[in-house]
């Protein structure tokens, strides 16, 4: 904002218009009420997504806490939490209590720096000492979470952070310890490096990885609420949904991002892309949860490959719908993504598959069956040149499993 401010842009404009020019953002606090906040709602929405685990936004970067810190409040000199200001609520308290009568994990992400905290801004060691060291360990001990995503790291090294000696401390003597996983975010030059689990962005995650990885993202192109996009800037349930299927056939997992509203509500729109992602995984998930990747990835058609920015850890080249469409000459698409457990190998078909469907150099034993989930029938099958060959049923409307796409399972696979 501060940039905005000095070149007159139109996020500044906005401001201007609607708020004044001295507005100050610490004023948008009490305005922040959340009064429709629902906690168990929230959490009956996140269960019924398929979703697995949770991450809260703690505090961002403007160093706004959702839990009563009284170091926020200290160091900048104001009401600087929900508790104190805006809902006078706990929020990330109410919210993991929630999520965690649901049977779901609870965790939170947590920012190091604060863009304008004054204690930042004037001392950054004592900042990293008074400020950031006693304020994570409160809301650890607090929450007890599953997961930390930390982020804001990329100004200073780990060892200016002492991240070390934060993670020592978290895994040895915090009330967390037994059950805690970490990110890759704790000093500069680190992502992908070290860490509990790699991160990328906006992003196509990477390529394949023996280390645990998650790909974040929001539907749309913000993190938060934006009441500037529409309904084009959103991704269809299909388009989440296959990357879901993408990301984990590599070995990844993906956080996907809910922007509420100030008054504390989960925009209708995203609560229906959650609700139909787990309507697929109602009758697909055995092919994501638990599963590995297989040996390959992915089967593709033929033709030139499209370019995707695998390993970037932000804003890379990904396209699910380039990657997915119909195939050209000149154009390869993915025709199949592979997940596996144990002997069982699951194709997963971004279309429905033609009568007849090719798996390439998948090897069968006579013991092996071949079915669809979310119906009751074992498909025919037979092998040809090194090709699996399977028949697949003629299906009413009604008796097709789901949308978007559709999984073969082989069991007693080689």
């Amino acid at each position: 904002m501060q940039d905005e401010r000095k070149k007159g842009g139109k996020w500044w404009q906005f401001h201007v218009q609607n708020y004044g020019e001295d507005f100050e953002y610490a004023e948008f606090a009490p305005m922040f009420k959340a009064e429709l906040f629902k906690p168990d709602q929230w959490a009956q929405v996140f269960r019924n997504s398929g979703a697995k685990y949770v991450v809260l936004t703690s505090k961002h970067h403007d160093g706004f806490c959702l839990w009563p810190s009284k170091e926020a409040n200290k160091t900048w000199g104001r009401r600087w939490n929900s508790v104190d200001i805006g809902p006078e609520r706990d929020l990330l308290g109410d919210l993991g209590e929630a999520v965690r009568r649901q049977g779901l994990k609870m965790g939170f992400y947590y920012s190091l720096y604060e863009w304008f905290n004054p204690l930042w801004l004037t001392d950054k060691s004592r900042y990293i000492e008074e400020h950031l060291h006693p304020q994570f360990k409160d809301v650890v001990q607090r929450y007890k979470p599953s997961v930390i995503f930390s982020d804001g790291e990329w100004d200073l090294p780990s060892s200016e952070w002492k991240s070390e000696e934060l993670l020592a401390w978290l895994f040895n003597e915090s009330e967390a310890r037994d059950d805690v996983v970490i990110n890759d975010r704790w000093g500069k030059g680190i992502r992908h490096k070290h860490g509990g689990y790699f991160t990328t962005e906006y992003g196509a995650g990477l390529e394949g990885s023996t280390h645990p990885w998650e790909e974040n993202r929001g539907m749309g192109h913000s993190f938060g609420y934006s009441r500037a996009e529409n309904l084009s800037d959103y991704k269809s349930a299909r388009e989440l949904i296959l990357m879901l299927i993408d990301l984990v056939s590599r070995g990844g997992n993906l956080l996907l991002d809910i922007g509420p509203t100030g008054d504390g509500r989960i925009p209708v729109i995203m609560e229906e892309r959650l609700i139909q992602m787990g309507d697929w995984l109602k009758v697909n998930g055995e092919a994501i949860y638990g599963t590995s990747p297989w040996r390959e990835s992915r089967q593709w058609s033929d033709g030139e490959k499209p370019e995707v920015g695998y390993g970037k850890a932000f804003k890379a080249k990904y396209d699910i719908n380039q990657l997915t469409g119909k195939p050209s000459d000149d154009h390869a698409v993915i025709k199949a993504f592979f997940t596996s457990k144990g002997n069982t190998l699951y194709a997963i078909t971004p279309r429905w598959p033609d009568r007849e469907f090719v798996l390439e150099d998948v090897r069968c034993s006579k013991n092996t069956v071949v079915t669809m989930l979310g119906t009751q029938k074992h498909l025919k099958w037979k092998v040809e040149n090194g090709n699996l060959i399977i028949r697949i049923p003629k299906l009413s409307v009604d008796e097709v499993p789901c949308k978007d796409a559709y999984v073969l399972k082989l069991t007693n696979v080689n």
